[in-house]
């Protein structure tokens, strides 16, 4: 069965129909959403560099690590998505430019400064909370992305923006645990 749009009635098709997918297209949408997403992980690539120098937790530095590999390897699988349909890679790092658009979640060049001042538990404490806004800036993307009619079908973009709304509700989850231990017991 097929559903018919509003107000119409579903329709049976046959099983060919049923699992044929190639009509299932990317949109602007979904080109949108990588190119934002590019420069999303950029900036928490970016956080998470300054995390050698201004704590003294391993399991900051770990948390650390896990964002880095990870996000590091899906800036590069959505800049292949985007090359192989011909469409405009952005400048990972465009949010430095004046004026510019950020995604939500992402932090301001006062906060970078704010976060890269800090150090010991002050550092710990911002990173967690800014990388919990960060994350849920994702989120906000992600829902964004599905709420628009006819986006996030494409297969790879499917999975991906499903990947990273569990993977980031996951590292929320890790993260806020991780800031009440730093809020218990600073160093």
């Amino acid at each position: 069965m097929q559903p018919g749009p509003p107000g119409q009635a579903s329709r049976v098709i046959e099983q060919r129909q049923a699992t044929d997918l190639s009509k299932v297209r990317y949109t602007a949408a979904d080109v949108k959403f990588m190119q934002g997403m590019i420069g999303h992980h950029a900036q928490a690539l970016e956080m998470t560099a300054l995390l050698s120098t201004r704590t003294g937790r391993d399991e900051m530095k770990m948390l650390g690590r896990r964002i880095e590999l990870s996000q590091a390897d899906e800036i590069k699988m959505m800049q292949r998505w985007l090359e192989a349909r011909g469409e405009k890679l952005p400048d990972p790092h465009a949010h430095h430019m004046p004026g510019a658009t950020l995604m939500p979640g992402m932090l301001t060049a006062a906060d970078m400064e704010r976060l890269a001042g800090a150090k010991g538990a002050e550092f710990d404490r911002l990173f967690l909370e800014f990388m919990i806004k960060h994350h849920d800036g994702a989120l906000i993307m992600v829902n964004e992305l599905f709420s628009t009619p006819g986006a996030g079908q494409e297969s790879d973009i499917f999975a991906f923006a499903s990947d990273v709304d569990a993977d980031q509700r996951m590292e929320i989850d890790r993260m806020a645990a991780m800031l009440a231990m730093v809020k218990e017991s600073p160093r």
